[in-house]
């Protein structure tokens, strides 16, 4: 629980390495906890799934830059619970542009209504299925009459003279 572990530090109990290997995770993320619950309270260690506007991870960026602070120094100040999301923006920023930042819509996207089907269309469908088989017993009549004609001219001819 990361309350908890703010409030062993806090005591004076462990320290940062020491509660991080007995919840088995790194210094760091103790220290972001830690910094978040002395500037936020108790609030800023609940979960929280939030979504930010592009001007306010402008504004995280910008400060970041300006006042040269570190990712745990600008997410605690922010109250963004992980500092590797305010990397990941600087990254997107980087390479795709400030439009990266515009939040994107997730999940399945809506279902299409499904389309009436023409009466046209199933005409159209029905006229050329008459016509491919048309085609067919066309050609398979075409090949018969090829090979009786082959077949003719294998035969010899009997010849008239005598």
């Amino acid at each position: 629980d990361k309350l908890r572990a703010v409030k062993e530090y806090e005591n004076g109990k462990l320290s940062h390495q020491d509660i991080a290997k007995k919840l088995g995770t790194v210094k760091s993320t103790v220290e972001t906890w830690v910094n978040l619950h002395q500037i936020h309270g108790e609030d800023s260690l609940r979960k929280s799934y939030t979504n930010y506007s592009a001007a306010f991870k402008m504004e995280v960026l910008k400060y970041m830059d300006e006042n040269w602070a570190s990712l745990n120094e600008t997410a605690a100040k922010f109250n963004i619970p992980t500092p590797s999301t305010i990397r990941t923006w600087r990254r997107a920023v980087e390479t795709e542009g400030v439009e990266a930042l515009v939040p994107k819509k997730k999940g399945r996207p809506p279902m299409t209504k499904e389309r009436k089907k023409n009466k046209t269309t199933d005409q159209t469908n029905e006229s050329l299925i008459q016509e491919v088989e048309r085609l067919r017993m066309e050609n398979a009549y075409l090949k018969k009459l090829n090979a009786l004609v082959r077949e003719q001219e294998k035969l010899p001819r009997n010849s008239k003279r005598k």
